[in-house]
This record gives C-alpha cells, sequence and structure tokens, in this order.
C-alpha cells in the first residue's frame, strides 16, 4: 500500500499560497483506495484557514513526461479546471493518482497544489515514466531461437518496461520451449539502463533449456479388449522413446504389474507376437522415425483420440477414469492412464423415415452397416454426409438436394444391441441461379466458365461442383490451393448461388542464356512460352503485356545454339478451344535442327570437312483432340498428321553401311487415345494418367507387291520411311495420408508403367533408325535431334545393349540404329515442401527399373537395369521445371569399384522427361 505525502520543501513559498504534494512509487498493482487517516495533509493555508475547502480548480499542469499527450494525462487523472474540490480532506487526488497509476506507464505520481487564492485552486501533476525498452537480449539460445521468440513474446522497442511486460515475456518463453520438450527450461531476467538514450533500459533474458524431457513410458490400464499397442498408435502427439535395458522403470501408479505378468503366462501370451512384443516393452523398445518429446498440448488432444477409438470400436461408454505424468529415474516423464472400457455394442436393427427419392434398400446398400456389426457413431455419420464421397449425402446432392439433412435417432437398446431410425428431410432439389467468378485478373472469364460444370438453370450437382474445381486447376492459370467454391443456398426459393475464386500466378516462362567461344562462336538459347495467349488481340496494342494474354491459348517460340555445331528453331502454337463451344484442341507446330558434326575438328585439327557433313531436320506438325463422352468425359481422343524431312551429308552416327548422306521423309498418322483424371498438374496429389497411342505412316510396300526393297540401296529404302509404332503409358497418383496444414501437404506415391514398340508392316522392307528408342541418360544430353523417342533413366547413362550386366561404355559403339522395344516402371514417394504458386518444390524417392531390346525376339520384360536414388522439384513460374537426380544404378556395381562409380546426377530443365 503506497502512502500519500506532504511535500515538506514547499513551506517556502509566497505567502499567497501553499504547496501540496499526493504521491505514489513504482509499483505494478494499482494501490487501494487511501484509508481516512491516509487523506491528503496540507500545511498552513492563507490566513490560518485549516478547514477542508471547496475550491475550484483553476489550471492543471503537467510535468515530468517524456512521450505522452498532457492533454490526454489530464483527462486520465479525472481532474479538470472548473471542477470543485475539497482541500485538505477531500478524495479526488488520491482518485485521480489511482487512475493515472493504474495505466502502468509511471515510477511514480505526485500531485502539488502550487497556489490557492480566491476560492480557487493551481494544480500540477509530476509524473515519473518508467523506462522504455531499447533493446532485449536472450542469452542461452540460437540465433533462429531468438527471432522467434521475439515474434511470440511481441517485444517491440519503445513499450514501457513493466513488471507484466517481463512476466508475460518468461510465461512465453517457458512454453515456447515446454512445447520443445524441454518442460525444465528456466528464464531469468535482468533490467539495466541504457546510457545511450533517455529513460531507456535493456531487457537481457537468460535460458537455460536443460535436456529434453521424452516420454519413458506410457502406462495404460484397465484396457482389458484393446491392446496397448493399438492405444498408443492414436496417441500421435505423445510417443515412447526407444529403450534397451535390464531395468525396467517404476510400474503403472494405477495397477499391480505382477496381475499383467500373470495374465500373460496364463493366457499363453508367448504364442502371440503382440503379446510378446508388449512384454518385452519394458526392456526393448525401438522407435526409429518418432519423436519422444512430452508436449502438454499435444497429450491433452492425445487423451480425447484414445476415447474417441474406443467410440469407434463399440465402446460409447468408454471414459479415461484418471491419468497422471511424473518423472521418471532417468529424467524424462512417464504417463500412466487407467480406462474404463465398459461393455461393446452392435448395430441393431437399421430402418429410414422420409425417404422418397432413393429406396430403403438402396440406401441400407450404400449405408454399409449390417445387423450385427460393431457398433460405429463416426462410421455412421461418415456413411451419411462425407466429404470423401461415397456417401448418401453426396448421392442426394448429386440429384440437386442440396437441402438434405439425416438425423440417426437411437430408438431402442437391447442388451448391447442398438436399433436405429435414420429420419431424411430430402427438401426441394436446388436449381443453381447465378454463377459468380471473383479474382481473375489477366484471364478472361469465359476461359473459367466454359470449364465450369455447374451451369446456370440446371440442377445442384456436388460431383459436376468437385470436377469444376479440378478444371480450373488444371488449366494451369490459377494457385490451385485457393480455389475457392462457395455454393450460397436459398431455401425460400429452391434456388444456390455458386461463387467461385481464383488467384492468378505467374505461368509464362523465360529462357534466356548466352555466350561466345572464339572458334565456336555464338552460343546460347532463347525461348519464351505464353500459356495464356490471346490470338485474337494481336493486333490491340493496348492489350500487349508484353503480349496478349488472357484467351487460355499457348504460344511457345524458341531458338537454340550451339555455334557453328548446332541450331535449332522451335515454333509451335495450341487453341484448346476450337471454336469457342466444345473442348477441341488444335494445335500447329513448326522446327528446324542442323548439326555439323565436324564443326570442333576442324578448327582443331585443321580439318577441311566442316561444310562438308551435316544432318538437318525440317518438321511439321497439326493435331487435333476431341474430349470423348464414352466410356467417361476424362477421355481425349487426338488425330495428328506429322512430316518430317531428314537430310544427311557425311554423318556416319547410325553406324548404318550405305546410310550417310541422302534424304528421308516420314509422312505419319498418329491416333492418341488419353485419359486423365488427376486433380492438378504441377503436384497431382490423386488421379491417374493413360496414354496408349498409334503411329502410322503410308503402307508403301503394301502398294508395291513386288518390289523387292532389300535388294536397293539403303538410301533408296529411306526415301520415304515406312513403320508402325504403339505406346501405351500409365501414371498412377495415391496419397499416403490425409492432406494436413494450411498448404493440405501429404506423402504421395506415384507408380508408373511405360511400353514403347516400332515394327515394319513387310519384311521385304528395313526399318529405319527414325522414330525408335534410346534408353538412359537424363533426356537434355541426349536431345532427340535426329527424331527418337528419349526414354531417361536415372542412374544409368545412355546404353546401347539390351544386357544389363554390361555397361553403356562397352555396348555398341556411338552410332547403334536404337532399340524397337522397351518398357520401363517408376516408383516414386514424393512430398512437397512448398505449393506456393511462386515456387512449388518438392522431394522424391525413386526405384525405377527400365531396358530396351533390338528387336521382339530380343525381348525380356524380366531383364531389366535396376536404380534407386533422391531426388528434387522446383517448378519456377519464370523458368518452369528445374530439377535433380541421383540415381545410383545396381548394375553398374561390380567388384573393385565404389559405390560412386554406379551412381550418376541427372539434371532437368524446363520439361520431366520420361
Amino acid at each position: 500500500m503506497k502512502k500519500l505525502f506532504p511535500k515538506s520543501l514547499l513551506a517556502i513559498v509566497l505567502c499567497c499560497s501553499a504547496g501540496i504534494r499526493v504521491s505514489a512509487q513504482a509499483a505494478d498493482t494499482i494501490p487501494p483506495a487511501p484509508t481516512p487517516d491516509q487523506q491528503p495533509v496540507g500545511l498552513s493555508l492563507p490566513m490560518g484557514n485549516a478547514q477542508p475547502q471547496p475550491y475550484e480548480i483553476a489550471d492543471i499542469t503537467v510535468a515530468g513526461t517524456q512521450y505522452l499527450d498532457k492533454a490526454l494525462l489530464i483527462s486520465l487523472s479525472g481532474l479538470n479546471v472548473g471542477d470543485k474540490v475539497v482541500y485538505p480532506g477531500g478524495d479526488q487526488f488520491a482518485k485521480a493518482i489511482q487512475s493515472l497509476w493504474g495505466q502502468r506507464l509511471f515510477a511514480n505520481v505526485a500531485i502539488y497544489v502550487t497556489k490557492i487564492q480566491d476560492g480557487k485552486i493551481w494544480l500540477e501533476i509530476d509524473l515519473q515514466e518508467r523506462p522504455r525498452l531499447n533493446n532485449f537480449i536472450f542469452r542461452g539460445v540460437k540465433k533462429s531461437e531468438t527471432e522467434e521468440l521475439v515474434k511470440k513474446a511481441a517485444l517491440r522497442k519503445g513499450t514501457v518496461v513493466t513488471e507484466s511486460l517481463k512476466q508475460n515475456a518468461i510465461s512465453i518463453i517457458t512454453k515456447y520451449y515446454a512445447d520443445k520438450g524441454y518442460r525444465n527450461a528456466t528464464v531469468t531476467v535482468t533490467e539495466r539502463a541504457d546510457t545511450s538514450q533517455v529513460n531507456a533500459s535493456d531487457v537481457v533474458f537468460t535460458i537455460q533449456k536443460g535436456g529434453k524431457v521424452k516420454v519413458n513410458d506410457i502406462y495404460i490400464v484397465g484396457n482389458d479388449n484393446i491392446s496397448d499397442s493399438r492405444v498408443k498408435k492414436k496417441m500421435k502427439g505423445t510417443k515412447e522413446r526407444t529403450r534397451i535395458t535390464i531395468y525396467p522403470d517404476s510400474e503403472p501408479v494405477y495397477t499391480d504389474s505382477a496381475e499383467v505378468h500373470d495374465n500373460y503366462w496364463k493366457t499363453f501370451g508367448f504364442l502371440y507376437p503382440s503379446r510378446t512384443l508388449e512384454e518385452l516393452d519394458p526392456y526393448f523398445r525401438f522407435k526409429l522415425f518418432s519423436s519422444a518429446k512430452f508436449n502438454e498440448g499435444k497429450y491433452m488432444e492425445d487423451k480425447e483420440k484414445v476415447i474417441s477409438y474406443y467410440n469407434t470400436q463399440g465402446y460409447r461408454d468408454a471414459v479415461l477414469v484418471r491419468d497422471t505424468t511424473y518423472k521418471s529415474r532417468n529424467g524424462g516423464v512417464n504417463v500412466s492412464m487407467q480406462i474404463s472400457e465398459g461393455r461393446k455394442y452392435y448395430f441393431g436393427d437399421i430402418t429410414w423415415k422420409g425417404n422418397s427419392r432413393y429406396s430403403d434398400s438402396v440406401l441400407t446398400r450404400v449405408l454399409g452397416i449390417k445387423k450385427g456389426d460393431t457398433y460405429n457413431q463416426e462410421l455412421m455419420q461418415k456413411r451419411l454426409l462425407s466429404s470423401e464421397g461415397g456417401d448418401i449425402g453426396g448421392m442426394y446432392m448429386d440429384f440437386g438436394y442440396l437441402f438434405f439433412h439425416a438425423d440417426p435417432v437411437e430408438i431402442g437398446i437391447h442388451g448391447d444391441t442398438i436399433d436405429y431410425e435414420i429420419r431424411i428431410s430430402e427438401g426441394p432439389q436446388a436449381t443453381i441461379k447465378e454463377v459468380r467468378i471473383a479474382g481473375n485478373e489477366k484471364t478472361n472469364e469465359h476461359v473459367i466458365r466454359r470449364e465450369l460444370r455447374t451451369l446456370p438453370g440446371e440442377k445442384f450437382s456436388r460431383t459436376d461442383l468437385i470436377r469444376s474445381n479440378r478444371e480450373i486447376a488444371n488449366l494451369g492459370f490459377f494457385n490451385p490451393e485457393k480455389i475457392g467454391m462457395d455454393p450460397v443456398p436459398n431455401i425460400q426459393d429452391g434456388t444456390v448461388d455458386i461463387n467461385y475464386t481464383v488467384e492468378e500466378k505467374a505461368n509464362d516462362q523465360l529462357e534466356l542464356s548466352a555466350g561466345w567461344g572464339g572458334y565456336i562462336g555464338l552460343t546460347g538459347t532463347l525461348g519464351v512460352t505464353f500459356n495464356n495467349f490471346s490470338l485474337r488481340n494481336i493486333f490491340r496494342k493496348e492489350t500487349w503485356d508484353p503480349l496478349p494474354s488472357g484467351d487460355g491459348q499457348k504460344l511457345s517460340v524458341r531458338v537454340s545454339s550451339n555455334g557453328k555445331a548446332y541450331r535449332s528453331y522451335n515454333f509451335s502454337f495450341t487453341e484448346p478451344w476450337l471454336g469457342g463451344k466444345k473442348r477441341n484442341q488444335f494445335s500447329v507446330s513448326f522446327y528446324s535442327s542442323y548439326q555439323n558434326p565436324n564443326a570442333y575438328s576442324s578448327y582443331i585439327y585443321g580439318s577441311t570437312l566442316s561444310n562438308n557433313a551435316y544432318f538437318k531436320v525440317l518438321g511439321a506438325s497439326v493435331s487435333l483432340g476431341k474430349q470423348l463422352k464414352w466410356p467417361d468425359d476424362y477421355f481425349t481422343l487426338i488425330y495428328s498428321l506429322n512430316y518430317q524431312q531428314y537430310k544427311l551429308k557425311n554423318y556416319n552416327y547410325f553406324n548404318i553401311p550405305g546410310f550417310s548422306s541422302g534424304t528421308s521423309n516420314n509422312i505419319n498418322l498418329k491416333l492418341t487415345l488419353a485419359r486423365s483424371s488427376v486433380d492438378q498438374q504441377i503436384f497431382p496429389r490423386n488421379g491417374s494418367n493413360f496414354v496408349l497411342s498409334g503411329q502410322f505412316t503410308p503402307p508403301y510396300s503394301v502398294f508395291n507387291p513386288n518390289r523387292d526393297y532389300k535388294l536397293e540401296p539403303i538410301s533408296d529404302q529411306f526415301n520415304f520411311i515406312e513403320f508402325q509404332k504403339y505406346r501405351f503409358n500409365a501414371e498412377w497418383y495415391v496419397p499416403l495420408s490425409k492432406p494436413h496444414g494450411s498448404d493440405n501437404k501429404t506423402f504421395v506415391m506415384k507408380v508408373a508403367a511405360k511400353f514403347g514398340y516400332i515394327g515394319r508392316y513387310d519384311n521385304r522392307t528395313t526399318l529405319s533408325p527414325f522414330g525408335r528408342f534410346e534408353l538412359g541418360g537424363d533426356g537434355l544430353s541426349n536431345f532427340a535431334i535426329y527424331d527418337r523417342d528419349i526414354i531417361s533413366q536415372r542412374g544409368y547413362p545412355v546404353y546401347y545393349t539390351s544386357d544389363p550386366r554390361m555397361n553403356a561404355e562397352t555396348g555398341q559403339p556411338s552410332g547403334y540404329e536404337g532399340f524397337t522395344v522397351f518398357n520401363k516402371y517408376v516408383m516414386e514417394l514424393r512430398y512437397p515442401f512448398s505449393l506456393s504458386p511462386s515456387s512449388t518444390i518438392f522431394g522424391l524417392a525413386f526405384i525405377e527399373a527400365a531396358n530396351g531390346y533390338r528387336d521382339v525376339k530380343d525381348y525380356n520384360p524380366f531383364r531389366l537395369r535396376r536404380s534407386a536414388g533422391l531426388g528434387m522439384r522446383f517448378y519456377l513460374p519464370m523458368f518452369g521445371l528445374l530439377g535433380f537426380d541421383y540415381g545410383i544404378g545396381f548394375d553398374r556395381l561390380q567388384s573393385g569399384n565404389g559405390l560412386k562409380d554406379a551412381a550418376k546426377f541427372t539434371f532437368m530443365l524446363g520439361f520431366e522427361p520420361e
């Protein structure tokens, strides 16, 4: 309690005035109201009048403040010019002090009476501000932890330093380390004056974290029907530590351990592996990937999860009778829980009421719960209405019953059997009234609207709503994690409005590199891809930014040069909705390349062959893809007409006698049947991709049955090349857990299988080297300038033999004509580190097997090259894909060589090689 003292030094003042101070010293608590014997005591008043008298406040001044507004402080005191106060003996001064003190901003508060004259009184409020926080220092912790603590404790320079600020910071710091497993962390706070500023302080937090407190043992008693391991498995946030010892820790506090051991032997528990593991648990426990740190918050959640799990197993009366945590002998913490399971219940008769759309038998079949099944209220609710599909609510909502509601009611309990009546309110069928789209700042609305399955005037369908989300995500123009779908029902008129929200993301790509070499000349690549191009605005200058965009078309231009040795030009354009009414994808492309194999050697060795050898490719294609409605509308049929011209001069790469100079023409029709149901393009979490294609040249040999092609020069045989080619690719994406966190991260398993075959129509012809398969490498260094399908394989360079026991370097020499058959199998475990639209990053672990075969007779699907490794992928909007893999080819391992001799680093840029 703070007393109010007169200021005796004011005795020496003008004879017409007297000075009084009412003050309070620094504290963090508001002092109580003064008692009668603590009222302000005055000196002798003018004319000897010491009796309490009312005075009118003539003026109030404030002294001692540096940062605070004086007018505001006077207002907070409750004293105002013109107010009547009683002096001495009034309580207005004590109330003013209490009011100012309650702001917790001052180390001392004093009120002076500086003058009394003609029934008026002059006051001065003298304040001593608390010091301001200038620096906060954390000792004993890492820099990264310091940054987190500053944010969590909300420490800011210029804040008034109070005891409550210190205690609040201590509480936050202690909790922060407790959550990390440091339950014994201590925090000491010291305050020191900062001489660099007036009335400023530095606060130093000295932290001693101590060791992490880990969970040593979890003892569960009373669980006669559910094993310890099953209960502990549900405690995701409270895990036991690894232990190997011959001295087990203390026994559970709620039971007699001897009884447990007797039950193990009496019930022949040693015949059951799970029971034996539980018996060995006090002595041996191996937890490799589990964090055993104790977190009070997660422990509280785990207790609820345990009871919820019991409920799903039929024990709806299960309760946690009591639990406790206590220190173990090794400095950790033990957890002991006593559970009362109650009896196990089962479902009885389930009847339906209020259903007209579907019969009882249909609803019972979809519900999938039969009489005698273990009681599980959570399962019933999930089967009635779930966001995962396969539920009764979804059936109704797919036919417009947006207002559907199902209420399961217990109508009888017979011993351990519970009868249910499920009361259904179907409501009216909702008709879509308005569909609104927001957030598309760059993309024209019609591009989004044509992808939607929810159209005004049609009945609401949840399946159509989910499919619309997928179609918007697969456009590639928006952040797939931020697509919003908000149905707004209006039960009064039976309609529903649907609001879609999108978030634009950058998806145009730029590829730029350049260099100069003395004998090489200019090298580099310039490539741009506009994935949301608008051809119809090409002549409207105001739409160029840098090119017209917003209509969902794709334009790609790429120029690449390696000096005199190599150059290529590529152009392509795609219109995904030719005509604007149906999903008819129209594409045209043109490409040209030139390679001079002697460009470098002519400069280095003075050869004159540089202009006498080259390989030129000129190609063009036009394709039309049509979305099918059968078997379902995930299918697409694509027709593609292609032409390539190959010109060779003194080019011996293919190592085919008689085929180093000449011209070959390749005219072919490619038919592709594809089905894609993946949820998004960059990081699919579920769905599949299937592609079956056939590529056919005109069967020239069939039109000339009397011509023996093999008697002709090889260059004449390849003038118009002839082949039939088949490809099959299959990919599946399976989430291994439910997405968690605000960014829906989850492990995803990708499984893929690929097969290819190229052959002749007639044995009288020779199969050309064009269009064959080349395996191994990364798909970049062995780019297909000679028109081959490049099938990469991580952990291996390009190989030219079917025998996995032979290294690529010991196989056929460079120029081998290629494989005619291949197969490849891939399995990847993926996990996203970032799903931000500005950078999608995920890591992967892979195993794969592949091989190529010279002909069908050589084909053996089990003779494969195997590899495994790790990789990373970075999808940056400006540059597209950046990635690398580190793979180990198991069939490259040889005795006497290290593991690094069988490993290979693979880099990828712009696209994921096959």
